[in-house]
């Protein structure tokens, strides 16, 4: 039996605690009206960013506390505010999406958890999420890594560390870096499916797919701004787990050319055409 929606926003003041809100990644209606109820109802919120979560109250006609908590927060600040939460409905937010995905927050909701605080937890936006369900790459199993290292040697031995697993990989990476990062894909990663997802619920929303070097020669002649989720299909046996997909290739690649082994094997069996002609490309070779 299903739960009724409430649509009313509630009168009587929230219980104490931590209550962990996720907010928009760009489209303001992607705010929930359980959110939107919780920070009208709560006693203050701990945010990155008073200025941009300020943007966020003022459009929801709320006006609340704010208190700035971010990375350089100290623990003197972690321990005022839990010792908020005591009595008081304190509400953590980061500047866009769901709290603690590569953003501050883990530390307060250990300290909190320690202290014996209740804890809420309330879903919504999520850039990485939003980025694989427009991939399009295999999403039964993915691994978020956060962002990429910013020097080369640190990018390389990051995505060496990470390519065995069989999985999608799922990086947040920025405008002006993704460039070396396709360049490093390529190095290390050579031959797999990579995704670039931006600008995500925005005007100007993009999920572009390809080879690394295809992408990069894109964003070098169209350099992108801001946040990006940055995609990685796993390996291409890993594609294969459940269905003998190379002795069908192999069977088929003996009269006819790797695409249309490919697109024969891939109607058979329902797998991804482009991974099937890697895979055949790999079997033609060896």
């Amino acid at each position: 039996m299903s739960a009724r929606v409430n649509r009313e926003p509630q009168s009587e003041p929230l219980s104490a605690g931590l209550y962990i809100v996720a907010t928009p990644i760009g489209n303001l209606a992607d705010i929930t009206m359980r959110a939107v109820d919780v920070l009208a109802r709560c006693d203050g919120i701990a945010c990155e960013d008073t200025r941009v979560t300020g943007k966020l109250l003022k459009h929801l006609g709320v006006a609340k506390p704010l208190w700035r908590y971010n990375d350089h927060s100290e623990a003197r600040d972690r321990a005022r505010l839990v010792d908020r939460m005591r009595t008081e409905a304190v509400v953590l937010v980061s500047d866009a999406g769901t709290p603690l995905i590569s953003d501050p927050g883990f530390r307060l909701v250990r300290d909190a958890r320690d202290a014996g605080v209740a804890i809420t937890s309330l879903p919504g936006a999520c850039a990485l999420i939003a980025g694989l369900t427009l991939s399009g790459l295999p999403n039964d199993r993915f691994l978020f890594a956060g962002f990429l290292p910013v020097k080369d040697k640190a990018r390389h031995d990051a995505l060496a560390d990470v390519a065995k697993v069989e999985a999608t990989l799922i990086f947040y990476e920025t405008g002006p870096r993704l460039v070396k990062s396709l360049a490093a894909i390529e190095a290390i990663l050579p031959g797999r499916e990579v995704s670039v997802a931006r600008e995500l619920t925005k005007l100007f929303e993009e999920c572009r797919t390809g080879t690394p070097d295809e992408l990069a020669a894109h964003y070098t002649a169209h350099p992108p701004k801001g946040e990006i989720v940055l995609l990685i299909a796993p390996p291409v046996e890993a594609v294969f787990d459940t269905v003998d997909a190379d002795a069908l290739l192999v069977d088929a690649l003996t009269t006819m050319k790797a695409s249309q082994a490919a697109a024969q094997v891939a109607k058979v069996t329902g797998l991804d055409r482009k991974a099937l002609y890697a895979r055949a490309m790999e079997l033609k070779g060896q």
